[in-house]
């Protein structure tokens, strides 16, 4: 888990400095290390946290002749079936997970993004050509922009690592490629269509598919825990992983006396966890909006709301711990947020699940990757794995109707022997509503706007201003540290069936 900046074309060597200055900018993503290197084609920088091989693992990482660099953020989980495959005709010079990056390239060219099971966005070069890719689902962030001498590219773990002067700014797309030859997407899921021939309902079968997905991402170096908001999927996900790690921590946050505090509660002492909680203020809810929205390089009104107790929970957690997993993606893909409700048609329902699944890169996972990382802690998110969510999107999408059933209703049944009653049948709410932040968020911001002042935006930009005064102050800091239009449009926002709030769930 790391932060890179690169660039690919002619003169990399003349890029190198403003490579390592702008990979400073990313420190909070990885201050245990850092490298940089050029060649003629690229200059690649890269902040380290160190996971996996702790003490050998340090990028740029090359191949055996040292003509292929990579620069990587993220976990590959499959990396040593991987690894074992390649090893008879490559040397491997780390035990880092992201080394069979550069050796798979050798002998698959770009077409080694298939291979990789993980969260991972990356950029190598031979040389002669480039590759730049990003995981399914956009767990971890990308960014690029064209270099303004029109020779080659720029690309970033977080947008304010990109240089000012950078053109056509845009987010990389999850699940695409890139190379010399353009962008491409190489990941295409089957169940983007509802399925011809559903799974039956098993619920043994869906819980071990989740539990193939939390053991997969157990591999760590360094200590790991669990976010405990007390709602269903952080509480599933904390107590499959309680079972691998006897001595587990769990982290939940929330204003006094909040919903999920108690619920967090509740589930530690039945699992068996080491639990910690933190319990802000209101006061102090306000005062990390400005940081949060450095850190979340966005302005969406509900995702900053969800975003304040991730912050908090992400440091509290950090205290402890260097990689915890999260409930992020079991909404999505069964259909928990509320206005699922009055979704009745099957195929109807199947498509919303598709969509917010392909939806999550710049929601609720820049979310969860920008709070984490802004303390150097490594999110993982078990129910965004691509073999589980296909199981998921495999159900009959009937069943995730709500009719006479509650949301969630396949997920609720494969897991009724792990939590208590209560927990397992906790009617959904919010991160923002159960933590409390929605209501501490909703009084005057630091910097608040006026009546006359909201009017007046809204008579020059009727088509450009936010729906609330709250929304416009969020604006307001983000135009300010990340200015022009080009860096706006990279901004998620929630259009479509749901209110911009139905896109940020309980972790």
């Amino acid at each position: 888990m790391c932060g890179f900046t690169a660039y690919v074309g002619a003169s990399g060597q003349s890029r190198l400095d403003e490579a390592r200055r702008l990979a400073e900018l990313l420190r909070h993503r990885g201050p245990d290390d850092a490298d940089a290197r050029a060649t003629r084609a690229a200059a690649l920088a890269h902040r380290r946290l160190s996971i996996i091989d702790v003490a050998g693992g340090r990028q740029p990482l090359a191949n055996e002749a040292g003509t292929v660099e990579l620069v990587c953020n993220g976990e590959i989980y499959n990396f040593r079936r991987l690894r074992s495959a390649l090893a008879e005709r490559h040397r491997f010079r780390t035990s880092s997970d992201s080394e069979v990056i550069v050796h798979l390239y050798e002998e698959k060219g770009a077409e080694c993004v298939r291979e990789l099971d993980g969260m991972f966005a990356f950029v190598l070069t031979d040389g002669e050509r480039f590759l730049a890719a990003r995981d399914p689902f956009g767990i971890k962030p990308l960014y690029f922009g064209r270099d303004p001498s029109g020779s080659g590219w720029w690309f970033a773990s977080e947008l304010k690592a990109l240089p000012r002067r950078c053109e056509d700014v845009r987010e990389f797309p999850a699940g695409h490629l890139m190379t010399e030859l353009g962008l491409e997407r190489w990941f295409s899921p089957p169940w983007l269509e509802p399925p011809a021939n559903p799974d039956p309902n098993d619920p043994g079968a869906l819980r071990e598919a989740l539990e193939r997905a939390v053991e997969k991402r157990l591999m760590s170096d360094v200590p790991l825990g669990v976010f405990l908001s007390g709602g269903l999927d952080s509480s599933i996900i904390a107590a499959l992983v309680r079972r691998a790690i006897p001595d587990l921590h769990s982290f939940a946050v929330g204003l006094e006396g909040s919903a999920d505090l108690l619920a967090a509660r509740r589930v530690a002492e039945h699992i068996g966890t080491n639990h910690h909680e933190y319990v802000y203020t209101a006061a102090e809810a306000r005062a990390a909006v400005v940081q949060v929205i450095e850190h979340l390089e966005s302005y969406d009104p509900a995702l900053i709301e969800s975003s304040v107790p991730c912050y908090f929970v992400s440091k509290l957690a950090a205290e402890r711990v260097k990689v915890v997993l999260s409930g992020e993606g079991s909404d999505e893909g069964f259909a928990g947020y509320g206005y699922f409700a009055d979704i009745r048609e099957p195929r109807a329902l199947h498509e919303e699940c598709a969509r917010l699944l392909m939806g999550l890169h710049n929601m609720n996972l820049q979310r969860v990757d920008r709070m984490t990382m802004a303390h150097a802690l490594e999110g993982r998110v078990p129910f965004l794995d691509v073999a589980f969510v296909a199981a998921a999107m495999r159900q009959d999408p009937a069943l995730k109707t709500r009719e006479g059933r509650p949301e969630k209703w396949l997920l609720r049944q494969a897991v009724t022997d792990l939590l208590p009653p209560d927990i397992v049948w906790r009617t959904k709410e919010e991160f923002a509503e159960g933590s409390g932040s929605a209501q501490a968020l909703s009084e005057e911001l630091v910097l608040p706007v006026t009546d006359s002042d909201f009017a007046r935006r809204k008579e020059l930009f009727p088509n450009d201003t936010p729906e609330t005064k709250q929304g416009l102050a969020y604006r307001r800091i983000f135009d300010e540290r990340f200015p022009g239009e080009a860096r706006r449009r990279t901004v998620g926002r929630w259009y479509g069936r749901g209110q911009a709030s139905s896109m940020v769930g309980a972790t």
